[in-house]
Parts: C-alpha cells; structure tokens; sequence
C-alpha cells in the first residue's frame, strides 16, 4: 500500500469538506441570512464592530473555503480560520450550554489538523512545491 497516496486521499477529503462547509457558511451570510441580519445577530451576541465583523466573517467563511478546497495557501488560511472560531467560540459559544460548543470545536480541530499536516500533494500547493 502506498501511504503517502493514502495520507494525500485523505488530506484532499478532509479539505474538500472543511472548505465547502465554510463556503456554505459565507454563501449564507451574503445570500441567505443578509448581511443586516447577520450584522444584527452579531450585535446582540455582542461581537465589537457588528458591520465589520459580519463582513469579515463572510469574506473570510467564503474566500477561505474556497482556498482550503483548492488547496491555496492552505496552512494560511487554516490557521486565520482557526482564529475566526476562536473568535467565534468567546462571543457566542461560551454559553452555560456545552454541546454549543461541539460544532465550533471540531471546525477548529479540523483546521489545526490542517496547519499541521498541511494540504497534501493534491493541491495546488502541492503542485506548486514539486
């Protein structure tokens, strides 16, 4: 068996999956929750600068997702996702409730995984560093 094709299948899986689930997450801030909306929501969870915040999280959710999905500056955008949960996580998941906080700890797992390991040769970065 080939392991590094294996490990290298299983990076692109991995990433093809955490990538479209942050587009999905932009896609809805831009077009199916609106911007006033999410700029609403965020206000009453207290996140600083609502607009702001609302944009840059949809930017980031979108752009991000689709550069984990292509494999483009991978461990980058990993890493400044992870801090977007992180942020994430402070205003709005610290809640009495703990299974709030499921969803955005296995994103932030994910996304340290990817740091780690990077994005594996089915990439464009790993066509870029052959």
């Amino acid at each position: 068996m080939d392991r590094p094709a294996i490990r290298d299948g299983a990076l692109l899986i991995f990433r093809l999956v955490l990538g479209l689930i942050f587009v999905a997450h932009g896609w809805q801030i831009f077009m199916v929750t609106g911007l006033t909306e999410t700029t609403g929501q965020f206000s009453a969870w207290g996140v600083p600068q609502p607009a702001l915040s609302a944009w840059i999280a949809g930017i980031a959710q979108l752009a991000g997702g689709v550069l984990l999905v292509i494999g483009l500056l991978t461990t980058v955008v990993a890493g400044a996702l992870a801090l977007l949960i992180v942020a994430a996580i402070y205003f709005v998941h610290l809640t009495p409730d703990l299974t709030a906080l499921e969803y955005p700890v296995v994103m932030l797992v994910s996304l340290l995984m990817i740091v780690v390991f990077g994005s594996g040769r089915a990439s464009v970065d790993g066509i870029l560093t052959r």
